[in-house]
């Protein structure tokens, strides 16, 4: 994510051959597991997840616990997974029945409400498609009700979201690509095909764009290696093309024939598979593996919870989900036995946020804590929209109440300095509740293999994990009860971090850019869910 924004940016320098551009120094490696280590102990801001094995949980018992995890596919067959997958006890797989009567077919690890979609636009683009007829022709002139106006001024501010994502998306394309085609010509002349660093500081620049090209290209590769940076180009050029051809594309409608439900009617549920895998299981399995990869099989990677079934909903494709099938994916995850559902995505405009509302509101009403990622904008969302969130709102958008078993979390680091919130997080003050690790955090991938990833999404499953671990071994508590503990218990930040303000940046107290303070400990929260334990049973006697 971050390499991309940088190559776009670069790109755009090396169209302006005389302008100059800082790079940023070789990334350092954080320690193994470094999201579940304890700052004093191991020296990174984790948030103590092995402290709290090792010195409170010894000899506990504990309960199972289902997280449902909305996301784009699960690797239901990954070395580190397969064995804390949800089964459905009441289907048989693979009989063609609705055994258990609910409404979906073979649903044995969960369900998937995207058919054959892999592709799909952002929400930005179904929005011009649905108002233009009424406005295109409107833009010199002013319509007439109140309704209308509020409508045309939405229309207008589309439109100029999406000219600027478009164009964004098209020069990113264009000079990326033109870093790849200056790159091979260059390793012609060098007559290398896997060139090192040694061979880029010997290689004698021809022209001023060349220069620039082997300027980027120098640090990257000492932080990595020529195979990883080309890996990251190509993944830059891919994520561009993407963008063009689908997310921005107005023409493109993957819905039409790949899901067979009626998109114009938000209340339908029974539509979509049960394939929970879909075309790209990378993001949702990475999320899963963070939850509650197996903890005792000396494979790959140790989850934060150790008594947990992950339930699958494929919801979100290569491009915006759709509120229909959030609000649906909700239901399910709550009819079907969810205690905490994970929700790693997000958007800046929704199609129907009623569907979605009142889907919340019915998981709040059973007990269900929601687990949001805050985005991945470097923004403030008391200004900047980022949905779902916990605000329930009217059809004039005019706010009526939130959701109490809601947390919204921003991403942070492993360094205890002005750079522990992620760069690219958002944050506010009233609007994330929690930071937690999410830079450089390793998971389970497609195939049983492993991968580093950045992302709110990746923040946001320590918190469902540590939510899910808390409600393992004190089932009794609400909720809302986990959601206290959680953020009465985070580690304090006591330096000013910085961030990005209206294009600038600056440095802030943590208190002023969320609710708690801080990021979430599981030593901490266990210390304090053992001790509310304690005076609950004090009082009922």
């Amino acid at each position: 994510m971050n390499f991309i924004k940088k190559l776009l940016y670069t790109v755009a320098v090396i169209a302006l051959p005389f302008t100059s551009f800082a790079q940023s120094d070789a990334d350092e490696k954080p320690k193994e597991n470094w999201q579940n280590l304890d700052l004093k102990n191991d020296g990174v801001f984790g948030i103590s997840t092995e402290k709290a094995y090792n010195e409170l949980l010894k000899g506990k018992t504990s309960k199972p616990v289902i997280v449902a995890v909305i996301d784009g596919g699960i690797d239901e067959k990954h070395e580190d997974l397969k064995q804390v997958m949800w089964v459905n006890p009441k289907e048989i797989a693979a009989n063609g029945i609705d055994d258990d009567k609910n409404g979906y077919i073979d649903d044995i690890h969960g369900w998937n409400f995207l058919g054959k979609v892999h592709h799909d636009n952002m929400e930005v683009v179904r929005l011009v498609n649905k108002l233009q007829p009424k406005y295109a022709a409107a833009l010199n002139s002013t319509p007439f009700s109140e309704e209308e106006r509020k409508e045309f001024q939405l229309y207008k501010k589309l439109v100029t979201d999406y000219m600027a994502r478009l164009q964004q998306a098209k020069m990113g394309f264009q000079n990326t690509t033109l870093i790849l085609k200056h790159l091979d010509e260059i390793l012609v002349k060098m007559g290398k095909t896997e060139p090192t660093i040694v061979d880029f500081n010997d290689y004698k620049s021809e022209g001023d764009i060349e220069s620039q090209v082997v300027k980027f290209i120098k640090p990257e590769i000492k932080k990595s290696s020529y195979k990883e940076f080309r890996q990251e180009l190509e993944e830059g050029i891919k994520h561009y093309d993407t963008q063009i051809k689908y997310h921005l594309n107005l023409e493109y409608d993957p819905r039409k024939d790949s899901i067979g439900d009626n998109y114009a009617n938000s209340y339908e549920k029974f539509y979509g598979n049960n394939d929970i895998t879909g075309p790209d299981a990378e993001h949702g399995s990475h999320v899963a593996g963070i939850i509650g990869a197996v903890r005792s099989n000396n494979l790959g990677i140790k989850g934060i919870a150790d008594n947990v079934k992950i339930m699958a909903l494929r919801t979100v494709p290569d491009g915006d989900e759709r509120d229909k099938d959030v609000a649906n994916s909700i239901r399910y995850a709550v009819d079907n036995g969810a205690k905490i559902i994970n929700m790693s995505f997000g958007k800046a405009y929704s199609w129907d946020k009623k569907v979605v509302d009142e889907a919340v509101k019915y998981a709040v009403s059973r007990d269900v804590l929601l687990v949001h990622a805050a985005g991945n904008d470097g923004k403030n969302t008391e200004k900047e929209d980022n949905v779902p969130n916990r605000l329930f709102a009217d059809s004039t958008g005019v706010t009526m109440g939130n959701a109490e078993g809601w947390i919204e979390v921003g991403a942070s680091g492993w360094k205890n300095d002005e750079d522990l919130v992620a760069s690219f997080s958002n944050y506010g003050g009233k609007s994330v509740d929690v930071f937690a690790p999410g830079v450089k955090i390793n998971s389970t991938m497609p195939d049983s293999k492993y991968k580093e990833n950045d992302g709110t999404s990746m923040a946001s499953p320590v918190v469902a994990g540590l939510a899910a671990l808390i409600r393992s071994y004190y089932p009794q508590f609400t909720a809302v009860q986990v959601k206290d503990i959680i953020m009465n218990s985070v580690t304090k930040v006591d330096q000013k971090v910085k961030i990005r303000e209206e294009g600038n940046s600056t440095k802030v107290p943590v208190s002023q850019i969320s609710v708690s303070g801080g990021v979430v400990n599981a030593y901490n929260a266990l210390i304090l869910a053992e001790k509310t334990n304690s005076t609950a049973s004090v009082k009922s006697k």
